[in-house]
């Protein structure tokens, strides 16, 4: 179960993500700096007890709307080879000790996880508390057996979101540009034609209402 130590981390995951956020494709801030604020999400175990997982949404405020944007990341304790263009940052835990923060979409480990949840074979964490299932996290998979975690060799960066193709072409799709909807796990982004899993994750709304909107599909 995911362990939360109540410590100091240097730099900040705001502040990796502020000068981070600018150079991904399907982010739509102004010409300055993020003025960003977490806004919610959750985290996964690894089985293996080596690699933090996290799904962090922020809100930035820069832009002409405030936008929220879903951050996957692992944190490790060591580089993670191969994967220098996935690499967020480094910080120093304050129990820890240094720790490579990538963009958890390129890293195999969270990958696995993400399609466990979907399966029911994980269970999503609470962000903040050590121990805590997150109730308000829902997920969907139809169809039988597990499927090929093999997504690595192909994520890509789309306008709103971050696509990693299977070789048999099945397409992990993870939301970035994040949308509330109303609908509920049965809702029209997760019914689309060929959708086969799905996640919905909440937030918080810069006015501090709570809403909810789909952070990851799948797709044949």
């Amino acid at each position: 179960m995911s362990v939360i130590h109540r410590t100091t981390v240097t730099p900040t995951k705001l502040e990796l993500l502020t000068s981070w956020l600018p150079s991904r494709p399907w982010y739509g801030g102004g010409p300055g700096s993020p003025k960003l604020a977490k806004a919610g999400g959750f985290r996964l175990d690894d089985p293996r007890g080596e690699v933090g997982i996290e799904f962090m949404v922020v809100t930035d405020s820069a832009g002409p709307a405030p936008a929220s944007y879903l951050i996957p990341f692992t944190y490790r304790g060591a580089p993670l080879d191969g994967a220098e263009h996935a690499l967020v940052g480094t910080m120093e835990h304050g129990v820890l000790g240094p720790r490579w923060a990538y963009d958890g979409c390129h890293d195999p480990v969270l990958v696995a996880q993400l399609l466990a949840l979907m399966e029911g074979r994980a269970q999503a964490q609470a962000q903040s508390v050590s121990d805590t299932p997150d109730r308000e996290v829902s997920h969907s998979r139809s169809g039988e057996g597990t499927v090929s975690a093999d997504f690595s060799p192909a994520v890509a960066d789309a306008q709103e979101s971050t696509e990693l193709t299977a070789s048999d072409g099945t397409v992990l799709r993870v939301h970035r540009v994040l949308q509330p909807t109303a609908d509920d796990a049965s809702g029209a982004e997760a019914a689309t034609a060929g959708t086969i899993g799905h996640v919905i994750g909440h937030w918080s709304l810069p006015d501090g209402a709570r809403t909810r909107g789909v952070f990851a599909t799948l797709r044949r």
